[in-house]
This record gives structure tokens, sequence and C-alpha cells, in this order.
């Protein structure tokens, strides 16, 4: 059987563009190329059309959103900027440019009208006696330090520093004073509407920038009373003051406010621990305070970091103070070290020095001669808040237990001595079944020997029921937190 002829395919008929290829070679031997190949002309022409069009369609979409139903010159350039190509300058909607209708050509009857720019003509003359205009620079980004701690160096790119100039008033004040006698104690006359002071007129005269004070809105202020009053505890409503915590809590608007409530919590801690002997009320104020301190620190949007060492010291205070109410005391202390262990948590890492000097604090506080009972209590709670370490460093490095153990009568079981013996449960657990040091025993010696030198006799005779624990304790001693 004889194979089918293949069925030919039928070559498209190639549609001519607006852009003719002669045009393309018309460009080509204007550049000196001679001999463009037909295949590259009419690809470069059909190149040239769909660029054409995208312009256009570009400039049409700036036309459409400018209300307008004309193409200007404006609208090409806005599309050329847009599709990041070179912009044709000097052509502007405000200036069209004249076109001229040439003279018919006596060769050529049959050619249509020909018309075309009239160029301006030019004097060299004048151009040479005209101001040069030179063109800025474009803009450019570049980084400068604006301030550093606080100064800001004299460098080309920050503003230049005002010089230090006398202070109007104090001037003004001493010329009023400076005409009379020595050892007069006559006050400088009143000003008067029709008759001003020479501080007044001082005032009057053009002065340099004032720093304004910062006012907070009518909203702000009103919200500031209001959660203020829901908080203290003559207000009974305990749904207002947990409202006032979440806000506290979750609200992002409240930057304004941050200066407002540190100092407001700084007052109330003071006034709440004023007198020697609090109340049940100065109780509950305090545990207010602190939960409103814990608060702030919960909250992501606000900018805390700032008002740290406004902070610190109502914490250390609470934490710290030998007289605190009875019934408030261990939920107190214990609240104020968990926040406290909550700020070296989040804010260690911007404050590298933090961590150590809040420990030195505590560690003063539970070894410093003359304080009380109370005061070391508070210090051990907040070591034992931040970490084991931090109760090694005052326990044991520093002999803190050696210290209260001296202050302690013999078998007494106190809350201190209980808070101290959980300290060391802490730092290293205690065994199942702990094998008792035998203190006549080579090994054990050594133990029971550094055991009274670092924890003192009362604890000492706590701790050597159990072998195993004791020699934790005093191991992986670690260096300074």
């Amino acid at each position: 059987m004889s194979k089918a002829a293949p069925k030919s395919r039928s070559v498209p008929t190639k549609v001519p563009g607006i852009y003719k290829a002669d045009s393309v070679r018309d460009v080509a031997e204007s550049l000196n190329i001679s001999n463009l190949p037909d295949i590259v002309a009419s690809a470069l022409a059909s190149d040239v059309e769909y660029r054409i069009q995208q312009v256009v369609e570009e400039a049409a979409r700036f036309m459409r959103h400018a209300k307008r139903t004309t193409l200007t010159t404006a609208d090409i350039d806005q599309a050329l900027r847009v599709l990041n190509i070179e912009p044709l300058y000097g052509h502007f909607p405000y200036n069209p440019p004249t076109f001229r209708r040439a003279l018919p050509f006596p060769q050529m009857p049959t050619a249509g009208p020909v018309y075309f720019i009239e160029d301006e003509e030019i004097e060299f003359d004048r151009v040479r006696g005209e101001d040069k205009v030179t063109l800025p620079k474009g803009v450019t980004w570049t980084a400068h330090w604006l301030a550093v701690e606080g100064v800001q160096p004299l460098i080309p790119e920050n503003p230049p520093a005002l010089p230090r100039e006398t202070d109007p008033e104090s001037a003004a004040a001493k010329q009023a004073t400076g005409p009379s006698m020595p050892g007069s104690v006559f006050p400088p006359t009143p000003p008067s509407s029709d008759r001003p002071s020479p501080i007044q007129s001082a005032k009057q005269q053009p002065q340099q920038h004032i720093a304004v004070k910062q006012v907070l809105s009518r909203e702000l202020q009103l919200y500031y009373t209001r959660l203020t009053s829901s908080l203290l505890p003559p207000t009974s409503d305990f749904a207002k003051r947990t409202a006032a915590l979440a806000s506290l809590r979750h609200d992002a608007g409240l930057s304004p406010l941050l200066p407002y409530l540190v100092r407001w919590v700084g007052q109330g801690v003071v006034d709440a621990l004023r007198s020697g002997s609090q109340s049940e009320n100065d109780g509950k104020v305090l545990e207010v305070l602190l939960d409103v301190i814990g608060a702030l620190l919960d909250n992501q949007t606000l900018g805390v970091e700032p008002y740290l060492h406004q902070l610190l010291p109502s914490i250390f205070s609470i934490l710290l103070h030998s007289s605190l109410p009875p019934s408030h005391t261990a939920h107190l202390r214990t609240t104020a070290a968990s926040i406290l262990s909550h700020l070296l948590t989040h804010y260690s890492t911007t404050y590298p020095g933090l961590s150590s000097r809040i420990v030195k604090t505590l560690i003063v506080g539970l070894i410093g001669e003359g304080k009380s009972r109370s005061t070391r209590e508070g210090a051990l709670r907040g070591l034992m808040g931040i970490g084991k370490e931090a109760v090694r460093q005052g326990l044991v490095k520093h002999q803190g237990a050696k210290v209260i153990g001296d202050e302690c009568m013999p078998g007494e079981s106190s809350a201190l001595v209980e808070l101290v013996v959980e300290g060391f449960r802490l730092i290293h657990p205690p065994s199942a079944h702990g094998v008792p040091l035998n203190a006549d025993s080579g090994a054990d010696a050594s133990v029971v020997e550094e055991l009274r030198a670092k924890l003192g006799e009362f604890f000492a005779e706590r701790i050597m029921g159990d072998g195993s624990w004791a020699r934790g304790i005093l191991s992986d001693d670690a260096p300074p937190a």
C-alpha cells in the first residue's frame, strides 16, 4: 500500500504592523548599518510596536486616573518612569510643539502634505552671556550618627550646636537689682499693665525654641483618673479592678500614660510603707501596686525599659521591708520575687549588668549587718525567685546561711529557717535514703568541717544527716552571677 501523502501545513499569513520594517531600515542606515536582513528588520519593527503599545496603555491608565479624556505628554512621561525607561526631555504639556506645513515639492506632485516642528534659532552670544544653571545632585541616602551617648557629634550632616547665651530672665533680674544700694533688701517693683518688668520685656524678645512639656489629652486624663480610682482598695468592686489590670496588661495606647503610672506606683509604695506598722488596708494597697507593676511588665506594646530604674526601688522596698502586714507578708514577698524574676528574664539581655546588680543588692540585704529577719527573708525569697545559682551565691559562697544560723536559737524551727532549708533543696535535692556523715572518718570529716565553715553550726547539723545532699550543696560552686 502506498503511504498517503502528508498534509501540508498552511503557513499563516503575517499581518503587517503599524510600525513598518522600512522605518527600521531608515534608522539603521542613519546609524551607518547597511544591508540589514529583512528578518531582523521585521523582528525589530514588531518589538518596537509592542513597546509603543505598552507605553500607550500605561499612559492611558494615568489619563483615566486623572479623570481626563485627552492623552498628554505628561502621561507618556509618567508611563516611561513606571516602566523604568528614561523619559523624553523637552516635551511639556504647557509648552506644546508647533508644527509647520512644508511647501509642496515640485519634483513629487503626488506626495501628500508634510509637517515639521519649527526649531527655534538660538544666538550663541546670548547663550554665552546668560548665567549657567547648575543642576542639583540627585537624592542619595547615607548613614551618620545623630547622637552618641546622648551627645550630638559635630559633623556636617547634623545641625550646628547652638551657642550658649545668658539666660534673659537672670540677666534682666541682675539689671533690675543692679542700681540698688548695697545691703538693701527691697524687692523689685511689681509690673503692671502699662509698665512691664525687665524680665517680661526680656521674655518678649525673640528667643530660641523652648521645650514644651507633653500634655495629655482629655480622654487619657479621664482614663487615668478612672483607672487609679478603680484600682485602689477603697473600691470594693473586684470586677472593676480585674478589668483595670487587664487593660494595663493588653492595651496598646498607654505609652503616654506610662511615666505617670510609674510615678503613681512609686508614690503609692512610699505612702504605704511610710508608717512603721502597716494595717490591712496598706497590705491590700501594696498587693494592688505589685499587680500593676506585673501588668505593665506583661504589656508587650509598652517600652518599659527606660522606667526600670524607677520600678526596681518599689519592688525592692516591698521585698526587703522589715515590717509588712502579717497577713500579707508571705504573699507580698513571693509576688515581688516573681516579678523580679520576670523582669530579669525579659530585660537582662537589654541591660547586661542588671542581673549582677540585682543579685548584689539582694545579697547585701541577706548578709548585711543590722538587717532584720524579715529583710533577710525577703532577700532570700528574691534570690530563690532568680534561680539556684543566685541562691548558691547568697547562702553558700557569701555565707548567708551562716549569718542567719548565728541569729537563730538552738533547735529553732521558724519560717526563715524553713526557707533556708528550701533554698538548700533548690541548690541540690536531698536523696531519698540519706546516709549521715561520720565526723570521725577522714573523708567525711573534711566535708563536715567545710559545712561548718560555710553554713555555720546551726545548718551544718541539719545537713549532716544526708551526706550526698551535703556534698551536692558544697560542690558545683559556680562563679558569681
